[in-house]
């Protein structure tokens, strides 16, 4: 597992400004600005053709960008002295020498990069694959063949992770257990950036999330803030009493499919309005905006706009 990251809190932050790259006649990436913080699962989300891994490579050196910059740590990848230590990443689970072990696999990275081979077997432990160490990667379906590739960017015990759509292949505990993976590096004080489809993964372990579409960023919040709690739905059998009573509690109440839709209290204000007014209450329920309402609005208004 990786140690501490919480002393590294001033430095190990991902800085991404006004980042611009084109292809041609193609602007695949459009002016994104963003920040990853410490101690934060930031999601960067946004449909096919979005831009999301053009985005990661230039972060990475490994796409020049047209303008704009990428620093983590305050510098660019390519100027960091010894970037295996200071980020780890993981673009695509591909790459491998078929014929190797994973064990072996690793540790030529950790040659490679100057690690102890020690490391090798520390990550494959970290990752669920211990088991699987010896066994040629030829044979591992895709979801051990992502754990690998996360293990080989933990080899450094990396302050940062950069992860594109790290849960594809996985199947439900696999999910399960890198939900609970990058809680925990959040939690260290570490700076998780992940690119993913997977929303509902995403809205259970992200603090911050970044949503583009067609190479720009259309929302950059916490992940509280874009799924905070919606409307209340009630229904009840005297709707004019109930509606009078929430108001002058100070509640927002519209009448819509024979139902109550209540903001500005919580459910415990509605009962007892509800009990001061004389109304039976039928039906009491909290209607959240979750993160795929909201990614998909936004990135529908965005792809009306364009069409």
């Amino acid at each position: 597992m990786l140690g501490d990251c919480r002393d590294w809190h001033d430095v190990s932050v991902i800085e991404v400004q006004e980042l611009t790259k084109t292809f041609g006649t193609v602007r695949a990436v459009d002016g994104v600005s963003f920040t990853a913080r410490p101690g934060e699962v930031t999601g960067f989300l946004g449909p096919n053709g979005a831009g999301k891994t053009t985005t990661l490579r230039m972060m990475l050196g490994l796409v020049a960008p047209t303008s704009g910059r990428a620093l983590i740590n305050g510098r660019r990848y390519v100027d960091l002295e010894r970037p295996v230590v200071e980020v780890g990443a993981a673009l695509e689970a591909t790459g491998f020498n078929p014929g190797r072990s994973a064990r072996d696999h690793l540790r030529v990275a950790c040659t490679a990069a100057g690690l102890p081979t020690r490391r090798a077997d520390e990550a494959l432990e970290t990752t669920g694959l211990k088991e699987a160490a010896d066994r040629r990667v030829l044979g591992f379906s895709l979801g051990m063949r992502q754990r690998l590739a996360l293990a080989e960017a933990i080899l450094g015990e990396p302050r940062v992770l950069i992860l594109d759509e790290p849960a594809n292949g996985l199947d439900p505990a696999g999910i399960r257990w890198l939900r609970d993976f990058l809680r925990h590096l959040a939690d260290i004080g570490c700076t998780v950036l992940v690119s993913s489809h997977v929303l509902a993964e995403v809205e259970q372990v992200a603090d911050h999330v970044v949503i583009v579409a067609r190479g720009r960023v259309l929302r950059d919040a916490p992940l509280a803030e874009l799924v905070r709690g919606g409307e209340l739905k009630v229904g009840t059998r005297q709707p004019e009493q109930l509606r009078r009573a929430l108001e002058e509690a100070g509640a927002t109440v519209r009448f819509e499919d024979d139902r109550l839709w209540v903001s500005g209290v919580d459910a415990e204000q509605v009962g007892r309005a509800a009990l001061d007014a004389g109304a039976v209450l039928t039906e009491l329920v909290e209607e959240r905006s979750g993160l795929e309402h909201v990614f998909l609005e936004l990135t529908r208004a965005e792809m009306g706009e364009a069409g």
